[in-house]
């Protein structure tokens, strides 16, 4: 056995008591792995030295960023090739679990040393690694974890998003039009959530963690809403502000910049939180609950889109811990339905967008790698592998159904403990596209889905 590549795969093979999953390249030149497989190229010793000192997800993220490793192709397809050999391997029976012998741990030390594995801790990647201090989700650790993924720049947003600057799940109604695509779809989310909530004209909506603000000024516009938009970001608060008065909404919209818990005011007709209940921490939520609560009027409606994951993996992992979105959880749906319920909030409606989120990210990857040169001159290099990282990695795990994203629609049942009937999908569904003086199209409602996919 010669050559650095089935040096490699020997002692793969003795650790999980498998083959490798992928086909391996090494800096010597030399390959070893199954034909066809996605090719992982490890471009120097830092590569393993990266893993000896930061074994698992972490260090294979940092070589990745690094550059000292690389796929070559579809970043996406290697994930999936990896992903789907731990999942078999984590199927051994319980009784039958693999331990590699003595002589494999010395068969391994002996290969790092040989490839020069071994030595002082590399130098961590120019990409900013967060490093959050203080309390978990007090004011001042939240807007730090905030800034650290929404601040990037709102110029790298403004290349990645759609016009409209929503950073969500879009919703899809006409993915096989030609002429449709991620701007359409994050326009048919919006008039979905403002139907769900049931705008108005002088409805007072507050907009909890608003982002680049596409909800909040789509409903002024639109619905003539009263808006309250709130964010713990000062490069969104300040874009917001900006298109706020470019628009002419200066009387319809004002933005904050505010913890959810220092918001004011009361009796809110409606509320929506958008993809933020993620980050108020597992421990914080019930409170963050109550205060929606306090805050909607009796009879009021409260949209929350939120995404979800299994009670094994709550949070992001530790790649998305350090490099994405700090301290951010996730719980399974149903736990979130038992907390806002305990806070008083009765349930009117869960839909599913997880199949939405998979086109929404791979919109946004192909974005990111159409435009490749532009990321990385706003960024570097090393900002824009995390991100491909990011985004080839999120998309699989609603792909693989190992992460959901829901709207739930709920209501503060009145003084009398009785709500105002909820319309039926087919009123949430007919959406009215703008321009179009009247012209409506329908949104696939939940019986035809069902049809679809063969449910009775």
């Amino acid at each position: 056995m010669t050559g650095i590549a089935p040096r490699l795969a020997e002692a793969v093979r003795a650790y999980t008591g498998g083959a490798l999953p992928v086909r391996l390249r090494a800096w010597d030149g030399t390959e070893a792995g199954p034909q066809g497989a996605p090719v992982v190229v490890l471009r120097s010793p830092l590569a393993l030295r990266r893993l000896l000192w930061e074994p698992g997800e972490l260090g294979l993220a940092q070589a990745y960023i690094a550059g000292d490793l690389d796929v070559e192709g579809d970043v996406g397809a290697a994930l999936s090739t990896v992903w789907r050999s731990v999942r078999a391997r984590g199927a051994r029976p319980a009784s039958r679990p693999h331990r590699p012998p003595l002589r494999s741990h010395v068969t391994a030390a002996l290969t790092a040393l040989r490839c020069g594995a071994v030595g002082p801790r590399p130098p961590a990647p120019h990409a900013p690694q967060a490093r959050l201090r203080g309390q978990p989700h007090s004011t001042d650790r939240d807007r730090a974890a905030i800034s650290h993924h929404y601040d990037l720049s709102n110029d790298w947003y403004a290349l990645l998003l759609d016009e409209s600057m929503a950073y969500s799940c879009g919703y899809w109604t006409h993915p096989d039009d030609p002429d449709y695509g991620l701007a359409e779809a994050q326009r048919d989310k919006l008039e979905l959530i403002c139907r769900k909530l049931a705008l108005a004209p002088g409805a007072r909506l507050l907009d909890v963690g608003c982002g680049w603000g596409s909800l909040s000024l789509y409903a002024a516009r639109h619905y003539k809403a009263r808006v309250t938009a709130v964010t713990l970001s000062r490069e969104q608060h300040d874009f917001v502000a900006a298109r706020i008065h470019e628009q002419g909404l200066d009387d319809l919209v004002e933005v904050h910049l505010r913890h959810y818990r220092h918001i004011t005011g009361a009796d809110y007709d409606a509320i929506c939180a958008i993809e933020m209940g993620e980050h108020v921490g597992d421990a914080h939520y019930p409170g963050f609950a109550r205060r929606l609560h306090t805050l909607l009027r009796p009879a009021g409606r409260l949209l929350i889109q939120q995404m979800s994951r299994t009670g094994n993996a709550p949070g992001g992992g530790a790649f998305i811990e350090s490099y994405i979105a700090p301290d951010m959880h996730m719980r399974p749906l149903g736990e979130t339905i038992t907390l806002l319920e305990g806070a008083g909030l009765e349930v009117w409606a869960v839909e599913s967008l997880r199949e939405h989120y998979v086109r929404t990210i791979a919109a946004w990857h192909a974005t990111l790698e159409a435009r490749w040169a532009e990321f990385v001159a706003l960024a570097g290099q090393e900002t824009a592998r995390v991100w491909r990282l990011y985004l080839a990695g999120g998309g699989l795990a609603f792909a693989e159904r190992r992460m959901g994203v829901d709207q739930l629609l709920a209501v503060r049942p009145g003084t009398d403990g009785t709500a105002t009937l909820t319309p039926g999908p087919a009123d949430w569904y007919r959406s009215v596209r703008p321009g179009t003086e009247g012209a409506a199209t329908m949104a696939p409602d939940p019986a035809d889905r069902y049809r679809q996919e063969g449910m009775s």
